[in-house]
């Protein structure tokens, strides 16, 4: 089972992730959240409080313990999991490989799903993260609902299956990854996935599916590259560059 260390520097992780969706458009106000495998049957996750400024504002305090039964370990009073909480836990039960989980609603995804497009691996060096996504299937949650019971989010870990990512039909996105960072970069690259299939499609545009011999040539860059450089440059960009 993947489990990461509790302690400030992962909760800065997950509350700078938060802020990092809000900065790409993939989030509004205060509706999403992240989260991290802390133990076998614990999570930290962004909670909403009383002076919740929206994901954009997060920091550290507002990222805190819960069982994944949702039982509070830690968190203040005023303070609240979230709604989708079972989005995260069902997930994490389900897939011990993972140890993060972002839940987002980028309009791509909103287009993508009620457009009933299919995400199609067409190009390649220019995102090759993205189109791994695409190469694995980008699967479709055909309800549209707030997903508030572990019953319902049962529904969603089996539509995804052993994807990294799903679509949720009217709402958003669901990704894992082994590490916040991943899990992360993971949804923008999905949000560059599924935007570059909506604009295709605004032009009437059926590009043929990569070749085998353009694959051959599209090496996978390791976590160095695609996760950890990747999630500097997200992070780089929340604070402008002085001089």
């Amino acid at each position: 089972m993947n489990i990461l260390e509790d302690g400030p520097e992962l909760r800065a992780n997950v509350a700078t992730a938060c802020r990092v969706l809000a900065a790409r458009g993939l989030v509004e106000g205060a509706l999403g959240h992240v989260s991290a495998r802390v133990s076998s049957d614990e999570i930290v996750i962004r909670c909403r409080g009383p002076h919740d400024g929206g994901l954009g504002m997060s920091d550290a305090g507002d990222v805190w313990r819960v069982t994944l039964d949702g039982d509070p370990v830690d968190l203040p009073e005023g303070y609240a999991a979230p709604k989708e909480l079972p989005l995260h836990t069902e997930l994490l039960r389900a897939r011990p490989s993972l140890a993060a989980v972002v839940h987002a609603h980028p309009r791509s995804a909103l287009l993508c799903g009620l457009a009933g497009l299919t995400v199609r691996p067409v190009f390649g060096a220019y995102n090759i993260p993205a189109m791994r996504l695409a190469l694995r299937g980008v699967p479709i949650f055909p309800k549209t609902a707030l997903v508030t019971r572990p019953d319902l989010a049962r529904e969603v870990v089996a539509a995804m299956a052993e994807s990294d990512a799903c679509l949720l039909l009217g709402h958003g996105v669901v990704v894992g990854g082994e590490t916040v960072e991943q899990a992360t970069v993971r949804t923008v690259d999905l949000d560059v996935l599924l935007d570059v299939t909506v604009r295709l499609k605004e032009l009437g545009a059926e590009p043929e599916k990569l070749s085998a011999e353009d694959l051959a040539e599209l090496p996978d860059l390791g976590s160095a590259f695609n996760d950890q450089l990747a999630w500097r440059a997200l992070v780089a960009e929340l604070t402008p560059k002085q001089g």
